[in-house]
C-alpha cells in the first residue's frame, strides 16, 4: 500500500463522522473575513494619518469669542478686518469660516 492509501484509509473514516448538514463557512469565509479586517485596518491608519493633521485650538468657555468682544473705545469704528467682509455677509459668518490648512 502506497502512503497516500494509507492517509485516505485514515482519514476517511473520520470524515464520516461530521454531521453532513452542518454548514460552515470554510476557507471562503476566512478569506472574506480576512479582507474585510485588513480593509479596516487600512482606514483606521488613514483616519489616524488625517487627524494627526487637523490644526484644532478651543477657546476657553469662560471667555467670549474675540470677534465678540467689546472694544476699549466702545465706538462702533469699521476696523480692517471688517474691509476684507463683503458688505451683504455677516461679520459672523467670516469669523465663523474653518482655519486654512498648512502646506
Amino acid at each position: 500500500m502506497s502512503p497516500t492509501q494509507t492517509t485516505l484509509v485514515q482519514v476517511l473514516p473520520l470524515a464520516k463522522d461530521l454531521d453532513e448538514n452542518k454548514v460552515t463557512p470554510g476557507v471562503l469565509g476566512f478569506i472574506v473575513f480576512a479582507l474585510i479586517g485588513a480593509a479596516v485596518w487600512m482606514l483606521m491608519k488613514s483616519m489616524n494619518k488625517h487627524m494627526k493633521r487637523v490644526d484644532f485650538e478651543e477657546q476657553p468657555a469662560d471667555e467670549p469669542p474675540a470677534d465678540k468682544q467689546p472694544s476699549a473705545g466702545g465706538s462702533s469704528e469699521k476696523t480692517a478686518a471688517d474691509d476684507d467682509a463683503p458688505a451683504d455677509a455677516p461679520a459672523e459668518a467670516a469669523a465663523s469660516a474653518p482655519p486654512k490648512r498648512k502646506g
